[in-house]
């Protein structure tokens, strides 16, 4: 059976590739294990191999996996539908949200974080791309106006865009993140978003990461690929 260790190189190589498309290199692309429905063992082996940062997308398993593993380097992301009360039991245990869908979510995030006394919340603003009604995330048209007003709130900081695709092959899911790196840029002419800050797109998975390095993707959130089908 192939090793993690074995398994991560090939990802990373493939990361170097798909890179070097888009005059990257590989250090310009962040990787998040998506670690949801896998144990804390699976995430200690990997964490081992050298990965650092997780995706969960449940908050209780996030929360027992949290306690478990605490002693150990992670940089935890939630990365799944956050209900609004929720929140408090995360923020201040995650380093980033990805999934900022709405702005009643936002002002939410910003009022637990003044409870807490926490600095900023790094988040993402999600952005329904294929306009699934399914889906949770601000359509295109509306992200200038829900940036203009997230990015005002006391502790919300909004470092970039996500997406959730429609489940297509990797070529057919190209102009999905195309159109996604293009409302990234649109994002930081029309609403004067500092791209200092203002500098992820975190698109691609399993199956489309290297379309998604190729057109612009900053962060990668891989489960399968790493830990195997979900049961």
């Amino acid at each position: 059976m192939e090793s993690k260790l074995e398994l991560l190189k090939k990802v990373y190589h493939i990361i170097n590739e798909s890179s070097a498309v888009s005059g990257r290199t590989v250090s310009d692309v962040k990787l998040i294990a998506v670690s949801k429905k896998k144990s804390a063992e699976n995430i200690e082996e990997l964490r081992r191999c050298g990965v650092r940062d997780f995706g969960e997308n449940y908050v209780q398993e996030f929360l027992e996996k949290y306690e478990k593993l605490k002693d150990l380097d992670i940089n935890w992301h939630f990365v799944g539908t956050l209900q609004r009360n929720k929140v408090k039991y995360i923020i201040d245990k995650v380093c980033m949200i990805h999934t900022v869908d709405s702005i009643k979510l936002a002002k939410e995030i910003s009022k637990e974080a003044v409870k807490k006394n926490i600095h900023k919340i790094k988040v993402l603003l999600q952005v329904n791309v294929g306009r699934e009604p399914q889906k949770g995330g601000v359509l295109p048209e509306e992200i200038f106006d829900a940036y203009n007003e997230i990015s005002i709130m006391e502790k919300v900081e909004i470092c970039g865009l996500m997406s959730i695709p429609p489940f297509l092959s990797s070529e057919e899911l190209r102009p999905y993140h195309r159109d996604l790196s293009r409302l990234y840029l649109d994002v930081i002419n029309k609403c004067n978003a500092d791209p200092s800050v203002f500098k992820e797109l975190s698109m691609g998975m399993s199956e489309d990461f290297d379309t998604a390095i190729e057109e612009g993707a900053t962060i990668i959130r891989l489960g399968t690929i790493l830990f195997g089908a979900r049961g």
